[in-house]
């Protein structure tokens, strides 16, 4: 079993965890832990507002949005509905129920990844 101990320093601005049965100790940034929370969390929020933004909403589909043109192109592509399990059908279920528990953890893993490669240019 591997112990861990972790200690911040705010003067520094670094974070020093250490692995206490292999003996090797890794010094991460704040400034880089922050950034890769940061982008947990936009990710997690960005994307219930982006629905929003696109017409799929807890009301059903705006009329005159890019919501509503997909939907019609669907339509006309299924001979008069969306079907069950399409892109407009799971992006408007999703508008309207907003996002589960995995999808966040997801969405969350998904964005702190981004954000942890962008962090290493800098």
């Amino acid at each position: 079993m591997v112990a861990s101990a972790f200690t911040s320093s705010a003067v520094t601005g670094v974070a020093k965890v250490a692995r206490v049965a292999s003996g090797c100790a890794v010094v991460l940034p704040l400034a880089r832990i922050a950034t890769v929370v940061i982008g947990g969390v936009v990710a997690v929020e960005a994307v219930p507002m982006v629905l929003g933004v696109m017409g799929f909403t807890a009301t059903g589909i705006t009329s005159s949005s890019i919501a509503a043109k997909m939907m019609s192109a669907a339509a006309i592509a299924n001979g008069g509905g969306v079907a069950p399990g399409s892109l407009v059908a799971t992006l408007q279920s999703l508008g309207a129920t907003g996002l589960s528990g995995l999808t966040r953890f997801i969405l969350g893993s998904i964005g702190s990844a981004i954000a942890a490669g962008i962090a290493r240019f800098y």
